[in-house]
C-alpha cells in the first residue's frame, strides 16, 4: 500500500472538466466562486423565494389577526417546508 496525497479527482475526465471550468472562469473575468444560473434557473429561484416570503408574511398576518397556536404552528411548518425545498437548489 502506498501512502501519499489523496486523489483530488475520481478520474482523468473529472480532472479535465475541472480544468475547463477554471479556464472558463478565468476567461470570463468572473470571480472564481461565482455561480452562474440560466434564465430558467434564476426564474425558478425567484419564484421559490417569492413563495417563501409570502408564507412568512402569512404567518405574521395570522399572528396579528389572533390566530390560534395550532394555526400558527401549521403555518410555521409550511414555512419550514418551503425553506427546506429552497435549500435543495444546491
Amino acid at each position: 500500500m502506498t501512502k501519499g496525497r489523496r486523489r483530488r479527482y475520481c478520474g482523468q475526465s473529472c480532472r479535465q472538466r475541472a480544468y475547463e471550468r477554471r479556464a472558463a472562469v478565468q476567461r470570463s473575468g468572473l470571480p472564481e466562486d461565482s455561480v452562474v444560473l440560466s434564465d430558467s434557473e434564476l426564474s425558478a429561484l425567484q419564484d421559490k423565494l417569492f413563495q417563501l416570503r409570502c408564507a412568512a408574511e402569512d404567518v405574521v398576518t395570522a399572528a396579528d389577526d389572533g390566530a390560534t397556536a395550532d394555526e400558527l404552528r401549521r403555518m410555521a411548518q409550511e414555512l419550514a417546508h418551503s425553506a427546506r425545498d429552497l435549500e435543495q437548489l444546491r
